[in-house]
């Protein structure tokens, strides 16, 4: 049969006999025995079960329902029942100091009827209902003094009710014998509660020292432990509850409760079940609620329930606990078996301990003590399984680490045979770099001859389109003026005709007749016609010599000798110079609408600017051009302003507008929608480096077919 299905098989035998505990029954006895000595004596009391648990002392005698005992303990379990004994003395020395105690200290409430010298029944309390301060001795122990006894032959009763299972371990003894057994009692828990913080001290610094929270969760089981057995050896009431009743009473179902979830935890992170068997690790989740929910169902006011839930809990989690540590041992993990090996020995004391409990094995100091030996050993073994784990991590580390050299030494050697090749190839790779970088240099000069030229040819492209212009825009006037001129001739001719007439005339000959030849004449060329036409022939050629002025103004104010230096410049007078020497390049439907605010003079180039504001407005009149359909009457609104120690300028279009990848690349130098042949990509590119080198900034705000709008922002100075 193999390993676990044992273990199975036998603790399923003993949560048969923690279920399912016999509870036997024997004769009367005759005490008649020295007790200078603690004796025990439960197989020589009787014993009788109230199952309604509410009669009281003289409708017990009078049933006589008592039985005979003959075991060293009598075992009730878990009860709702009151168990009442009888204890018969015939000794003639029972007549002062004598102590009787019954070496159980979780019954709830037990009284101890004592009959006096007139033979009625004095009532003595003790039990965890019983403050400390209302015992008949202030003790944990459930302890009663006897009064000095009125014949030889007397009986005591004492009744019992309680939560937890009800044993009777009942012991007499001289008040020497009962303070030398408390004594060895107290001596043997001080030894396991020095283990106990012994562990926990030690491997609480060891968790310091290297963060395994293994350590950490070990520690916490280590003191629930000891918690724990604080709480069932009654210590917990004389140093932590004092006199609080419901304090004492939680404590002890809590402390199980405690002890069995630290320990599924403990289990859970030692034996890493997440990554050995993970659905045990769900599994052992539920188990952990289950003990909670016990817990809360004492709080609630059900202590016997309570236990009850609590006691299957904890006999499924100890077979669950000790068969995980089996399967996770199989897989390799020596931990696993120290961890079994713990708690099977802590098992196998609480199995030694209730076999005492139900009589099987008699109550010698192991059998009394084989839960506080097994926890003991459990502790010391589980921490010799961390030193162990610790040890293992260390082997591990050390066969990490020597792997690791070998790798590196295999490594070392690789490489060393790697840098002779190496050396080869860097030395090739070398050759063939210093070729690329001198054609590379080679290709950078070329493409910084290239660029050069494309800027001349931006610039040459701008100066050619800016003469044509300004040819156009001087040829209009200079042709009205051509125009006017020969007209203008004939009717000085004519003018001067009627002059020569007059120098002419015979002032002895028929003066009538000459003046009306010459009136004839001047009705003949209609001489007030010509005087008009004089007048306005001469208007004309006025016109276009203030035009033809105005122009060569206004090139002069655009192509500034002084650009590279900054001067106070008036924009909207920059804007209106390029304007009237574009203005042949206007569609015919395009409206010019300007806007312009009063704003301060900017300190800047001003041919620079100039070159600005006219490759700005020349994209926008080509982004009107290149519609397929043209509107009845496009626009192109130029606006200024001053904003926040600003002048911004505003070129707005309707023309076709872009798209955002587009926008993204404008200003890049070389970038270009147009054809080939139709644009050198520069244009932008320069606007951008102009306004850059003048501390500002250009805003682009376009949609597609909704027309694009330039916003320039310029400090003042």
């Amino acid at each position: 049969m193999k390993l676990n299905q044992r273990i199975i098989i036998y603790l399923s035998c003993f949560a048969a006999l923690l279920l399912f505990q016999n509870k036997g029954y024997s004769q009367v006895i005759t005490i008649s025995k020295d007790i200078s000595q603690q004796q025990n004596i439960s197989d020589q009391i009787s014993v009788y079960e109230d199952v309604s648990g509410k009669l009281a002392l003289e409708k017990v005698i009078a049933k006589k329902g008592f039985e005979p005992n003959t075991s060293n303990v009598s075992n009730f379990g878990l009860t709702t029942s009151k168990i009442w004994v009888k204890i018969e003395l015939v000794n003639p020395h029972l007549k002062k100091d004598v102590f009787l105690e019954i070496k159980n200290h979780s019954y709830d409430e037990v009284v101890f009827y004592n009959p006096d010298s007139s033979g009625n029944f004095k009532k003595k309390y003790s039990g965890q209902n019983i403050p400390l301060s209302k015992r008949d001795i202030p003790h944990q122990n459930t302890l009663f003094k006897l009064s000095p006894l009125a014949s030889d032959t007397t009986v005591l009763y004492i009744s019992i009710l309680s939560s937890n299972p009800i044993t009777l371990p009942i012991y007499l003894g001289s008040s020497n014998a009962t303070l030398a057994a408390i004594s060895f009692d107290n001596t043997i828990f001080s030894l396991y509660i020095g283990l106990i913080i012994t562990m926990f001290l030690y491997n609480i610094f060891i968790y310091f020292t290297v963060r395994d929270k293994s350590y950490l969760y070990y520690v916490i089981y280590i003191f629930s432990v000891g918690f724990t057995q604080m709480s069932l050896k009654g210590y917990s009431l004389v140093y932590l509850w004092g006199d609080s009743v419901w304090l004492n009473n939680q404590g002890v179902v809590f402390s199980i409760a405690f002890v069995g979830i630290t320990s599924v935890l403990f289990a859970k992170v030692f034996l890493h079940v997440r990554t050995f068997l993970k659905k045990v690790d769900r599994y052992l989740n539920i188990l952990i609620v289950l003990y909670t929910i016990g817990f809360l169902i004492s709080i609630c006011g059900y202590p016997i329930l309570a236990q009850q839930v609590l006691q299957i809990i904890t006999v499924i989690a100890s077979i669950s606990v000790i068969t995980t540590g089996v399967l996770i041992y199989r897989k390799k993990y020596r931990p696993a078996l120290y961890f079994t090996v713990s708690w099977s020995c802590f098992l196998m004391g609480v199995i030694v301990f209730i076999l005492k409990d139900v009589g099987v094995l008699p109550p010698v100091f192991f059998t009394n003590n084989a839960i506080l030996i097994s926890s003991g050993l459990e502790a010391v073994l589980l921490s010799f399984a961390l030193a162990d784990k610790i040890n293992i991590f260390k082997k591990e580390k050390e066969e990490s680490q020597a792997e690791a050299l070998r790798i590196l030494t295999e490594n070392e050697k690789l490489v060393r045979e790697q840098n002779v090749v190496l050396e080869i190839k860097v030395k090739e790779r070398t050759e063939e770099l210093e070729n690329t970088n001198e054609s590379l240099n080679t290709a950078l000069t070329d493409l910084k001859e290239a660029q050069s030229q494309l800027v001349d040819a931006e610039k040459m492209a701008g100066l050619g389109q800016l003469t044509a212009g300004i040819a156009h825009e001087i040829n209009n006037p200079i042709n009205f003026v051509t125009s006017n001129i020969k007209p203008l001739e004939l009717d000085i001719n004519e003018l001067n005709e009627v002059i020569t007439m007059y120098e002419q005339l015979d002032l002895q000959g028929d003066i009538e007749q000459q003046l009306g030849k010459i009136e004839s004449f001047k009705r003949r060329i209609d001489i007030e016609f010509v005087r008009d036409e004089i007048k306005s022939l001469l208007s004309g050629i006025g016109d276009g010599a203030k035009r033809t002025a105005e122009i060569i103004r206004s090139l002069k104010n655009f192509s500034r000798l002084d650009e590279n230096d900054t001067k106070p410049v008036d924009l909207n007078e920059g804007l209106d110079s390029t304007l009237v020497l574009i203005r042949s390049t206007f569609p015919a439907n395009l409206k010019i609408i300007k806007e312009y605010s009063t704003i301060p003079l900017v300190e800047c180039m001003a041919g620079k600017i100039n070159q600005v504001f006219m490759n700005l407005i020349t994209n926008a009149i080509q982004a009107i051009r290149s519609k397929e359909l043209q509107e009845e009457e496009e626009f192109i609104t130029i606006r200024t302003w001053l904003e926040d120690d600003q002048v911004k300028i505003s070129i707005k279009d309707s023309g076709t507008g872009m798209t955002e990848e587009v926008k993204q690349k404008i200003f890049e130098p070389f970038f270009t929608t147009k054809d080939v042949g139709e644009g050198t990509g520069l244009g932008l590119s320069i606007v951008f480096r102009i306004i850059e080198n003048h501390k500002g900034n250009i805003d682009v705000i376009t949609k597609v077919n909704q027309g694009t709008e330039f916003i320039i922002n310029l400090p003042l100075n």
